[in-house]
């Protein structure tokens, strides 16, 4: 549990540096991002995997290319369902989830895990 809580915590730092960085992600504050991020998470644990074995044969013809645009379809699905958080345009929602996973990436390795 502890563990999900510092990922959303991540992710949510993850969101409010995409969207300074790219022009059309939208945020309307601090609490949609960790909103949008909590929202991530669940659908990252449960549909996020069931996406991934239906769409099985495509990640293998593309050698796991087809993946990123699962994470932009989950990311779609996360601002279609957060208020105050808008990305305009699909092949954005596929840059901003590949931004999300490196920045989130880059944020769990330099912040490191929580001491338990």
């Amino acid at each position: 549990m502890r563990n999900f809580v510092w990922r959303v915590f991540i992710n949510g730092l993850a969101l409010v540096l995409i969207a300074s960085l790219l022009e059309g992600v939208a945020l309307g504050g601090v609490g949609s991002a960790f909103v949008a991020a909590l929202v991530l998470g669940v659908l990252n644990a449960f549909i996020r995997p069931l996406l991934l074995l239906l769409s099985l044969p495509l990640n293998i013809l593309t050698l796991g290319l087809f993946s990123i645009v699962v994470n932009g379809l989950v990311l779609w699905m996360v601002q279609a369902v957060v208020n105050g958080f808008v990305i305009h345009g699909f092949w954005l929602t596929i840059i901003a989830a590949l931004l999300l996973s490196v920045v989130s990436s880059v944020l769990s390795w330099v912040l490191g895990k929580p001491d338990k």
